[in-house]
Parts: structure tokens; C-alpha cells; sequence
């Protein structure tokens, strides 16, 4: 089969087409014929083995797990012996280790019946970016309707599902964002939408009962001030920092800078699971949360995929197909 690989670490450049093994499937797996591929920044840690502490877990030298790709949609092509709850030809999305190929190998508790409201272009976008909105607004954060939530990143790839989350929970929801994708954080639903080029948010009045930092590496400080008393503010992701740790140190360390406090702070990365892909569904079938795709490209034009991993200027996802 087809597949996008690499054998070094690298920009984008490292990545090409090659010719690989069909995967095989262990008992409690799905084998399932890809038909989209939506890629995530998780991609392109793996792809730059950046920062260097993932190296020990994903290789050292280079990737041991060559083919980039993790959140798919598909039709299932054969299934292990335990599997029970998907056969051949059902359509279903979620999470894999090797998902820009024609065939991924995907755990069973890792997938879920693809809404059929969606396209496998739209389903695709779900997995990863979805799931961990849903962890940090319901699981860290504990969201309640009625809170004011300030959501960091807003036109991210996280950012634009928890603006629609937090929305569709009934919470008064301020996207923060560039000036040029202000009217699209409007669309997502936001109350309100702040251009952080033209404010510093660290300045308002407000204060908020949930804050998201999903971009940026403000001060954590800066951004208790304006934190409700007895507000949340959750973390999310290991993005800017040292070529070493990345973020994940500001990430590790906020709980303890809330000691004696009535604020918690929390950081966090998430885990996707066959549940929280099914709630997701559920919101999509119901119309409270919707995909936004930036542009789908075939899997041929391997070489053009480098802005795909290395901009923050695109609105929504890029979708890898064929």
C-alpha cells in the first residue's frame, strides 16, 4: 500500500511516498480502509521529534513508527477475532498511529460509527482536536452553564471545537484570536471575540470563571488576574518553550502555583477514547458542533504538504486524502 513516511526527523521535507506492508491486526483491532486523513500539531512533534523529551518514547534518532498521521475516517476492511462490535464495511473515525497510508490499524476502543451527517473529510477532523475540547471544558474545567469561559486560541485547531462546545453548554463564551480570523471565531458561536493584537487580555476587567490556554505562552500570573476567585484555568498542550521540554514544564508545574488558593489551575494532555468519540458524534449528528476544513489535498502531492505542519495561519483543518 501507499503511504506518507519518514525515516528522520525533520521539517517537511523528511516526509515521501513509499510503498509499505499492508498492517497486520491483533485480536482486539480494525483494519480500516482510509478515506481521510486530518492532520493535528501532535503530527508535527512526531515529524520533528521536537521537543527532544518525546525522542526516548517515539525513537531516538528517528521515528520508529514511520508513517505520520492520527486522526482518520474510514470504511472497515476486516476485523480481529475479539471484535465484536464493528464489521467489515461499516463506517467509523478515530485515532491511529499511522494514518496518512491507504490501511491503518486501529484499536477498537480507539474508533467509533461515523456520524452520518458527515462527510469522512468532516469526521476526520473530530478525533484529536475534538476530544480534547471535550476533556478540557467537562474534565478539567468542569464547565456548568451560565460560566463565563475565555477560550485562548480560539481559531485553533482545539479552539474552534471548544468555542462550539462551550456554546452548545450554555456558557457565555470570548474567543481570542488575530485580527484576521476575528468574523470566523464569530461564527463559531463566540459572545464576544477579542483581537489580541489590538488588546492585552491580561488588562480587562473581566473576570472569568474558565480560562483555556490553548496558544501562547502568557504568564500564568498574568492570566490569574483575571481568573474569577474561585475560577479554573486549564493548560492545554506543550506548544512554544525550550527545544528540550517544550511548554510541558508550564504545563507540569501550574497546579503548585495555585497552593492556598481557591483558583485551580490545571494542565493536561488528552487521551481519546471510544466514549468521548461517541459524545462527539452525538453533538455532530445534533448540530451543536461542525467541522471546519481549511482544504483537502491528495496524498500524491506529498510535497506539499509543508505548510500544512508549520503554519497557524489556516482556518480549520487540512484533510489528507487518496
Amino acid at each position: 500500500m501507499k503511504a506518507i513516511v519518514q525515516d528522520r526527523y525533520g521539517d517537511s521535507s523528511v516526509l515521501h511516498l513509499a510503498d509499505v506492508p499492508v498492517p497486520t491486526i491483533g485480536a482486539d483491532d480494525v483494519l480500516v480502509d482510509v478515506r481521510a486523513t486530518a492532520l493535528n500539531i501532535g503530527d508535527t512533534h512526531l515529524m520533528t521529534g521536537l521537543p527532544l523529551i518525546v525522542r526516548p518514547f517515539v525513537g531516538l534518532r528517528g521515528p520508529r513508527q514511520r508513517i505520520r498521521g492520527m486522526d482518520v475516517a474510514g470504511v472497515v476492511h476486516s476485523v480481529g477475532a475479539a471484535v465484536t462490535a464493528y464489521a467489515p464495511g461499516d463506517e467509523v473515525f478515530g485515532v491511529v498511529s499511522a494514518g496518512l497510508a491507504e490501511f491503518a490499524r486501529a484499536s477498537a476502543a480507539k474508533i467509533a460509527p461515523k456520524p452520518a451527517s458527515l462527510t469522512f473529510e468532516q469526521a476526520a477532523c473530530l478525533p484529536t482536536s475534538g476530544a480534547t475540547a471535550l476533556h478540557a471544558l467537562r474534565d478539567a474545567g468542569r464547565l456548568q452553564p451560565g460560566q463565563r469561559v475565555l477560550v485562548i486560541g480560539a481559531a485553533g485547531g482545539v479552539g474552534i471545537f471548544a468555542t462550539q462546545i462551550a456554546r452548545a453548554s450554555g456558557a457565555h463564551v470570548t474567543g481570542v484570536c488575530s485580527t484576521s480570523k476575528v468574523g470566523f471565531v464569530k461564527s463559531l458561536g463566540a459572545d464576544e471575540v477579542i483581537d489580541y493584537t489590538v488588546t492585552d487580555i491580561t488588562t480587562l476587567d473581566a473576570r472569568y470563571d474558565l480560562i483555556l490556554d490553548l496558544a501562547g505562552m502568557r504568564p500564568i500570573p498574568s492570566l490569574r488576574r483575571i481568573l474569577a476567585p474561585t475560577g479554573t484555568l486549564v493548560l492545554v498542550g506543550g506548544e512554544g518553550g525550550s527545544r528540550l521540554l517544550g511548554g510541558l514544564t508550564r504545563s507540569m508545574l501550574a497546579p503548585l502555583r495555585a497552593l492556598g488558593s481557591k483558583q485551580r489551575l490545571v494542565g493536561f494532555n488528552s487521551v481519546t477514547n471510544a466514549s468521548d468519540l461517541g459524545s462527539l458524534a452525538e453533538l455532530a449528528e445534533a448540530g451543536k458542533i461542525a467541522p471546519v476544513i481549511d482544504s483537502v489535498e491528495l496524498a500524491a502531492r506529498v510535497d506539499g504538504l509543508a505548510p500544512s505542519f508549520l503554519t497557524n495561519k489556516r482556518h480549520g483543518k487540512r484533510v489528507i486524502v487518496g
